[in-house]
């Protein structure tokens, strides 16, 4: 149960539904995004076919466009510190360099990081378990085991000697459970790791 929420909580920060999937497959529908491929193109709307895109390509205005190409994200790091930890710079250096990558890539990173969570939700038995995972899976529970363990170590303020925090925290700390928890994340990435080599 701890893990399934946590993981549902970064998948909630990264803006999915990941805690709900079928919230997103009925938000895909309702605009029309569910089955895009299947369109006929006999039956494209006003326009297409004609002007300057070409014979059977529709017009395309320059928001269209930076759109199609992703190039409508934002620019600037979040102002939550777990987000500015999952999503950081690129170029820490150079600002205006950063936020044009962060402009064109941080939308794919955000659906990663939720498909991700995703993978673990709908391969964690409801109830607790063992769990089997192929290759593609237990990489992306490696990635949403990061993503968990960068969240909580953001909040807590976990450092390099996070293990010497750890054992001095006592039960009467607040945050002793959640060091007791990021310490399990990085066995069970530690295990995933050990299984696939």
């Amino acid at each position: 149960m701890i893990l399934r929420n946590l993981v549902s909580q970064v998948a909630e920060l990264m803006g999915g539904a990941a805690a709900h999937p079928d919230v997103a497959e009925a938000g895909a529908a309702d605009s029309g995004m569910a089955d895009a491929g299947a369109a006929d193109p006999g039956t494209a709307g006003p326009g297409a076919g004609h002007g300057p895109a070409g014979r059977g390509e529709p017009d395309l205005s320059p928001a269209d466009l930076a759109a199609m190409l992703g190039a409508t994200g934002p620019t600037s790091p979040p102002q939550d510190p777990v987000l500015a930890r999952l999503l950081p710079d690129a170029y820490r250096d150079d600002p205006e360099a950063a936020g044009e990558f962060r402009r064109y890539t941080e939308q794919d990173l955000r659906s990663g990081k939720v498909a991700a969570a995703q993978t673990v939700l709908a391969t964690l038995p409801a109830e607790g378990g063992q769990v089997r995972l192929g290759p593609e899976d237990a990489q992306a529970w490696l990635r949403a085991l990061n993503d968990v363990r960068l969240a909580i170590g953001t909040v807590l303020g976990i450092t390099e000697d996070y293990e010497d925090e750890l054992e001095a925290a006592s039960s009467a700390d607040p945050r002793s459970a959640y060091l007791e928890v990021y310490h399990w994340l990085g066995y069970l990435q530690d295990s995933l790791v050990r299984a696939l080599g």
